[in-house]
This record gives structure tokens, C-alpha cells and sequence, in this order.
């Protein structure tokens, strides 16, 4: 793995500044010396740093006065936005915003999928599906997320679209640490498994709508579980 430039490590320490709320929106950035100083670094390593941030809608610059923190919407960073999301923990909005996103990548790679997959896809669909069962048997979180995530990137590389897994791959992390928190639950594994049999069935079906169909089902189910099971025990906590 190459190594990260120091403007590239600065950059990354500010954002953890403000994901972690040190730096909320409207906030005002230390000086470049300032920020040299506590980085070890060269006021031109900062303003490099700054320059990332600013390219990634996370910072803006004004002449003359300095640099301030935007608020997220108007961040054009997507792995920025997720480190965000993701240090917020199980908000409510985050996650069913984040089955939004899925609904609209996946239903159109599912309908992609149903004709250009092939029967080697088909047979890796089975086996993940059949992992996911054996999991779900033995109460094994981390290897029936590991299938479930399995299974929908079969599904993407099957589509035959390769813009759709460049954009689906950074929600990946994402969606691997909010599954491992849905998935504990026993009643949202037996729905999952139900619902990826009917995705596969209709997959083997070869027909577009109906594969189409079957994964917003899925994609309405995960948002139903989420509520029920997840955000609806966490509001009554509260």
C-alpha cells in the first residue's frame, strides 16, 4: 500500500477533527502556522491539506479571513459523507437514507443482472445464500454478513456495468458495519434469507422486471426490519 503524503495525512486528521464534532459547521480553521505547529508541518504541507478539503466541499476559503467547515450537505466527498455518517452511529435518518441509495443502485443491477447473468453466477448466488443459511443455523453474525454482502456484489458484477460497482464501493464498509448491528437480530436474518431466495429465483428466471421487482421487495423489507426491529427499540430507550 503506498504511502499517504503528509498534506494527504494532515487532511485526514482535520476531517477527523470535524467528524468527531471538534470542528462543527461555521467553525473557523487555525491559522496555517497554527495548524503547522501542531502538525509538524510545513505551512505549505497545510495549505495543501486545506486544498484537499476544499476540493471535497468539506472546508471553504475566504480571502482574507480564513478557512471554515461546511455543513455536510454540502460536501461533494462520498467517503467524507461516510466517515461522517458513520461516527454518528444508529441515526434513524443515516440508515434508511443509506437503504435509498441502495434501492436505486440495486434494483436497476438486478434487472441488468437477470439477463447478462451467467450460470456460474447463478451457482455463487446458491452458495452464498446456502452460507447465509448456515449462518443464520449456528448464530454466526459475522459469517452471515460476509455471504449477505457476498451475494449483492455477485449481483453487481453480473450486471455487467462497471460504473455501478465503482460507485457501490465505498458504501461497502458502510454497509458491512450497520449489518453487523441489523443482523444480530434473528427475525431480520430469517427475512433477509427469504428475501435474497426470492432475488435469486427471480435472477434464474432471466426476466428484468420481475428481477427488478424482487429487489425493491428486499429493499422494502430492509427498511420495514430497520424500523421495526431497530430504530422502533432504540426510541422507546430513549
Amino acid at each position: 500500500m503506498p504511502r499517504k503524503s503528509l498534506a494527504s495525512t494532515v487532511a485526514d486528521a482535520l476531517l477527523d477533527e470535524i467528524v468527531r464534532g471538534d470542528l462543527a459547521a461555521g467553525d473557523s480553521l487555525p491559522s496555517e502556522a497554527e495548524l503547522g505547529g501542531m502538525h509538524d508541518v510545513s505551512r505549505i504541507t497545510v495549505r495543501e491539506a486545506i486544498k484537499t478539503l476544499q476540493a471535497q466541499g468539506v472546508i471553504r476559503i475566504v480571502n482574507g479571513k480564513g478557512s471554515y467547515v461546511n455543513p455536510v450537505g454540502e460536501w461533494v466527498s462520498l467517503d467524507a459523507v461516510l466517515r461522517v455518517t458513520s461516527a454518528g452511529g444508529d441515526d434513524g435518518d443515516v440508515a434508511v437514507q443509506l437503504v435509498e441509495v441502495r434501492r436505486m443502485l440495486e434494483t436497476g443491477a438486478t434487472a441488468l443482472a437477470a439477463t447478462r447473468r451467467t450460470d456460474d453466477d447463478l451457482a455463487l448466488l446458491e452458495e452464498y445464500l446456502a452460507e447465509m443459511r448456515a449462518a443464520h443455523e449456528r448464530n454466526d453474525v459475522e459469517a452471515f454478513v460476509a455471504a449477505d454482502l457476498g451475494f449483492h456484489d455477485v449481483i453487481l458484477r453480473a450486471s455487467g456495468n462497471v460504473f455501478l460497482r465503482v460507485m457501490f464501493e465505498p458504501l461497502t464498509r458502510v454497509l458491512a458495519e450497520r449489518r453487523a448491528q441489523t443482523s444480530r437480530v434473528v427475525e431480520i436474518q430469517e427475512h433477509a434469507i427469504a428475501e435474497h431466495a426470492s432475488v435469486l429465483e427471480a435472477l434464474r428466471a432471466g426476466e428484468p422486471e420481475p428481477a427488478r421487482r424482487a429487489m425493491d421487495r428486499h429493499m422494502d423489507q430492509t427498511v420495514d426490519d430497520l424500523r421495526r426491529y431497530v430504530l422502533a427499540p432504540e426510541a422507546a430507550a430513549s
